[in-house]
Parts: C-alpha cells; sequence; structure tokens
C-alpha cells in the first residue's frame, strides 16, 4: 500500500499516483478512498476537479455510486498551484479534461514534496490517448488501471462507447451517453457506427 504517515516536513518526498480507465470503472470511488484514507491519517488534504465536470454536484467529486469529497473546481490547471499552499496530498478528478499544463502541475507539486493523487480517462470515446492523461502516465511514480465491465459480453471492459451522435471531444454524460465496453465489442460498435455514417452521407449526397 501507498505510504499514509505523517513524515518529518523537511524529508518528505512527494511523488504522482494515477489512477486510470474507461468511465464506470471506479477511478473517482479509488480517488475518493485514498483522499479520506489521507484525511483519517490527519494530512492536509485538498481535491481539485476541472469547473466543466458538474455532473453531480458543483462544488463536491462524486462517484457514479453517490461516494462525495468535497472539492474546489477550478477553470484551468494553473489555479492548482495558486490554493494548494501548505498541503501534503492533493488530489485531481477528471484530468483528462485539463489543459497540458496539469502535467507540469503535477509534477511540481511531486517535486515539492506533495502526493499527488489523480484519476482520469486514459482513452476518449474513439478510443484513443486522452489530452494530458498520456504524459501524467508517463512521469508517474504509481499507476493503477481500473476496468469497467463490458455491458454486451461481460468481458472487462476498458474502453468507453459513446452512442450518441455528439462528436465533440469533451461531452460530459453518464449513462444516456456511454457505455463501457471491451476491446472485441468496442471495435465492432465503433465500424458499425461508422458504416452508418458513411451510408448516411452516399444516401444525402445521392439526394442531391
Amino acid at each position: 500500500m501507498f505510504l499514509e504517515k505523517l513524515v518529518n516536513q523537511n524529508t518528505r518526498k512527494g511523488w504522482i499516483e494515477v489512477i486510470c480507465g474507461s468511465m464506470f470503472s471506479g477511478k473517482t470511488e479509488e480517488l475518493i478512498r485514498r483522499l479520506k484514507r489521507a484525511k483519517f491519517a490527519q494530512l492536509k488534504v485538498e481535491i481539485f476537479k476541472p469547473q466543466i465536470d458538474n455532473r453531480y454536484h458543483e462544488e463536491e467529486v462524486v462517484s457514479h455510486d453517490r461516494n462525495s469529497i468535497s472539492s474546489t473546481p477550478v477553470p484551468a490547471s494553473s489555479n492548482i498551484l495558486l490554493l494548494a499552499n501548505d498541503i501534503d496530498v492533493v488530489g485531481i478528478d477528471e484530468a483528462q479534461f485539463f489543459d497540458d499544463e496539469i502535467v507540469n502541475v503535477c509534477n511540481q507539486l511531486a517535486r515539492q514534496g506533495v502526493r499527488v493523487v489523480v484519476a482520469g480517462l486514459d482513452m476518449d470515446f474513439m478510443g484513443k490517448p486522452f489530452g494530458p492523461m498520456p504524459a501524467l502516465l508517463a512521469t508517474a511514480e504509481y499507476i493503477t488501471k481500473v476496468h469497467a465491465i463490458c455491458v454486451e459480453c461481460g468481458d472487462l471492459a476498458q474502453h468507453s462507447y459513446r452512442f450518441s451522435e455528439n462528436e465533440d471531444l469533451v461531452l460530459v454524460g453518464e449513462q444516456e451517453s456511454y457505455k463501457p465496453l471491451c476491446r472485441k465489442c468496442f471495435s465492432s460498435k465503433y465500424d458499425e457506427k461508422e458504416m452508418l455514417k458513411i451510408s448516411k452521407s452516399k444516401d444525402e449526397i445521392d439526394e442531391l
């Protein structure tokens, strides 16, 4: 398990932990669990989330199972450095929605002796690496990949399949827009969706 003891402020070492996976895999649940344990150990904890994520609560980080912990929503990653003063542990949820500067922010905090716990989607709805997550994974000391269950076949799921027609990279949503799929089911559904797009485009051309 991770070190969660009070240590001498002059000798403490910081590090980065990343919790990643698909939607509905328990990333936020694990983030909350670690931060609550740190609070129980009487460490000074501060939690941040992107201002864009207000699905369950404006100011709290809330898991799909409705477990929650107080947090500070910020518009940009640079705000975290301004607010994380005299803190032992910093938690960051939905890191994929932050700008690329979040990587430097996390590393700077770690160099200052802060334990940084980050949760985020490692892949977007197209199955591609999401935003700053690859760089965070590359610089983290500890990585935990969690999995959901594929709703099509019951295997472990690592993809967040979006079944709505919205093509924006950032679409904050829940079960009304996304479902977790394994690699095989995701590939099948994604190919099917792409074929429907091609067919629709062809029909529109034929109508002209």
